[in-house]
This record gives structure tokens, C-alpha cells and sequence, in this order.
């Protein structure tokens, strides 16, 4: 059931199969112009424009396209996915439809995450329900050559999956590990034939900007990062939950609308995000600035930001599919420097090295988990490492 939520674009109201008659009224080249026109990026964190992913997928030549709804909704400190899927999947499953539509693909999957396999049977049904009302399946809305039909697919827990090569070798029946790209998925995904693959959220904005136009979505946020963005924000705040603010806000006017009080340091992205001190808290979320798949935790002065770190590095270390070498054996070697830290056993000149290992692992990693599981470990260090060495009686800066 849905809450009273209000926002810019996701909760501005919307009803179900409205985005699929105009997007068939308008046709395939001005829905592509007005996304263009929007400047939609992914909102899975990547940020790759999505008018270029489907124009890339529509122009292959194959006869057989598929549409990839990304829910494999694993960040820590994320669940903005889960709460669209289940208050407002005429959103998801209608800028679906007009995704295959739009880059002629015949089948949809969705990539659910395992665990929220308890919302499966409310999500078929649904889609079962589009299918009554001729939405979903062969001959939508009575358009003899358009069919398209959405299948749901369970992940197996494995978090590298939400990286989009991962997810298709899982969907393909294969281990989950990143693809060497090129080729890329546009030409060659799932079962080697063009794929678009894209997150919850990205598909859920399409049928506002298909109704309402591109010029419509960019004025709301900011040159460089249009339009809202849903933001689960959780930790030490009175008002957790999601919330779609638009591009632009800065740090603490978030910690403002939570009443979020005596923070000292918000983790923006996640476990894979940056961690930002007081001293940094009239940044901004966007893709100039701070940029963001969703995650927002918040912590106060009691905690502990290397207990925090630790958690983080020990996740990292579990998740690592363990194909390259700086994401399988750097993540070990930066745990093992804070737990050297716990004990206070350690040289400034090692930690030195490993903060360079991190920065390493950032631009040798293959796919996106070991370029981005040492922005934790690299931004505690660096903004809070008075306060760590403090705490345990070490007053040498490192």
C-alpha cells in the first residue's frame, strides 16, 4: 500500500498505462528525443545517460532484444528499489513497456534481489493484471506488431550482481562475475544479443518524462544533474525513510528535513560511497559534486567511525568475487590495516602505503566493486584519522 509520499517527479502522481499511450502516440524517435532532452541518467550510481543506452541498443541489428530491470537492490543502506517496486510498480513496469518499445526488444527480465523474494507473487500478479488490460503481452493496446512481456528473475545474493555484466552471467545460469568489456552489453548481453540494462529507478522516471517532456524533467535539479533522486536515508535520524529531493540539495539541508541532530558524518553511496565530515556538509548530491545511487547513513558523535570502517572492509571482503587480483587481495590487505589500527599495531609509513593500495584498487579493479570498495576506507582515514589515533592513545597524525 502506498504512503502519503510527495515529491518532484517519482511521487507527483501517476496513473498506470498513461506513460505507454502517449510513448505509442509520440513514437520511438521522440521518445528517445525527449529522454535526451531530460538528461536522465542511470540512478543506479553508474550515471550513464540513458537516451545513449537506448539509442546504442535500438540501432543493433539483431532480431532478438531484451530489456534488463535492474532490482538487485545490494548496496547497504539502500532500499528506495524496493519501495517502488511495491507502492508504485505501474512506474517500473510501464517505463518497461516503453523501454522494449522504444529499443525493440520483445522480453523484459527483472532482476530481483533474492531476498525480496517475498514481494514475487504481488509483483506477478500485477504483471499478470497488465496482461487483462492488454499493458503487457502480445498486441499492447491493440498494436498489432508491438509485443512485449516481463518475466521476473530471482538473484542469488551475491552483491557484485548489481553490476550490470554480473547480472547478465547470472541470468545466463553462470557464476556472477564481471564481463570484459568490449563487447558491451548494447551489442552483446543477455544470451550475446543487445541488452539494455537499468535500474529501478531510471525505469520508473521514463513515463513522467514521456508525458511531461525532457524541458519538463530539467528544471528541476541542476545543469549537470537533472531531475530528483530517491534517496533511503537511515542511522542516527528521527525521520529515516525514503525521500525524492531533487539534485542539488546539499548535505545539511538532508540532515535538516531527517532531524538528524549532533551528526558528525554522513556515508553518501553506501559501503562503496565516500564518507563526509561536518567540515563537508554544504556539498552537494549530483554528479558534479557528490554522486549518489541512493544510500544515506547517517552517524552521530557516538560513533566509532573505524568500528564502522571495519564493518564495511569485512562486507567487502565477503562480496569480492575474487576474478582480479587488486579487488581480491587489496580488500584483505585493508581490512588487515584496521584491524592493525584496532590494536594500535602498526607503522604511519604501512598505512601510508595502503591508503596508495586503495587509490590503486580505484583504477586497476575490473568491475566497479573493487574500483569503489576504497572510498570507505580512503575518506575515514582522511577525515577522521585525529579522531581514530585519538581514541586509542596514538596523538601522531598519519
Amino acid at each position: 500500500m502506498k504512503k502519503d509520499r510527495k515529491g518532484l517527479v517519482l511521487f507527483s502522481g501517476y496513473k498506470r498505462g498513461d506513460g505507454i499511450k502517449r510513448a505509442l502516440e509520440i513514437g520511438r524517435e521522440n521518445i528517445l528525443f525527449e529522454l535526451k532532452s531530460s538528461k536522465l541518467k542511470g540512478r543506479g550510481g553508474a550515471g550513464f545517460p540513458t537516451a545513449t543506452k537506448w539509442m546504442l541498443t535500438a540501432a543493433a541489428i539483431s532480431e532478438e532484444k531484451f530489456l534488463v530491470c535492474n532490482a538487485d537492490e545490494g548496496e547497504p543502506g539502500t532500499f528506495k528499489d524496493r519501495v517502488l517496486l511495491m507502492e508504485y510498480p505501474e512506474l517500473v513496469f510501464d517505463g518497461m513497456v516503453i523501454g522494449g518499445y522504444t529499443i525493440g526488444a520483445k522480453e523484459g527480465i527483472v532482476y530481483l534481489r533474492g531476498e525480496y523474494e517475498y514481494m514475487l507473487k504481488t509483483l506477478e500478479d500485477y504483471l499478470e493484471q497488465m496482461r487483462k488490460d492488454k499493458l503487457l503481452g502480445d498486441k499492447i493496446l491493440g498494436i498489432s506488431d508491438f509485443n512485449f512481456d516481463i518475466k521476473i528473475r530471482l538473484g542469488a545474493g551475491a552483491y557484485v550482481c548489481g553490476e550490470e555484466t554480473a547480472l547478465i552471467e547470472s541470468l545466463e545460469g553462470c557464476r556472477g562475475e564481471s564481463r570484459n568489456r568490449p563487447p558491451y552489453p548494447v551489442n552483446t548481453g543477455y544470451n550475446d544479443r543487445p541488452t539494455s540494462v537499468n535500474n529501478v529507478e531510471t525505469l520508473a522516471s521514463v513515463p513522467h518524462i514521456v508525458i511531461k517532456g525532457g524541458d519538463w524533467y530539467t528544471k528541476h535539479g541542476t545543469d549537470k544533474s537533472s531531475g530528483s533522486k530517491l534517496l533511503s536515508i537511515s542511522g542516527d535520524c528521527k525521520k529515516p525513510g525514503v525521500y525524492e529531493l531533487p539534485w542539488g540539495t546539499t548535505v545539511r539541508e538532508v540532515l535538516k528535513i531527517v532531524d538528524a541532530e549532533d551528526s558528525k558524518a554522513v556515508q553518501i553511496g553506501g559501503a562503496s560511497g565516500v564518507c563526509v565530515p561536518v567540515s563537508q556538509f554544504d556539498r552537494k548530491l549530483g554528479y558534479e559534486d557528490i554522486a549518489t545511487g541512493g544510500s544515506i547513513m547517517i552517524f552521530n558523535k557516538n560513533r566509532d567511525m573505524l568500528h564502522i570502517l571495519k564493518n564495511f572492509m569485512e562486507f567487502f571482503v565477503e562480496e569480492s568475487c575474487g576474478q582480479c587480483t587488486p579487488c581480491r587481495i587489496g580488500n584483505v590487505k585493508l581490512l588487515e590495516g584496521v584491524e592493525m589500527l584496532e590494536k594500535g599495531e602498526f607503522t604511519f609509513e604501512y598505512i601510508e602505503k595502503l591508503i596508495e593500495l586503495g587509490k590503486t584498487m580505484q583504477i586497476s579493479s575490473k568491475c566497479g566493486l573493487g574500483q569503489s570498495s576504497p572510498n570507505s576506507f580512503i575518506t575515514i582515514l582522511e577525515n577522521f584519522k585525529d579522531e581514530i589515533l585519538n581514541k586509542r592513545g596514538i596523538g601522531v597524525e598519519i
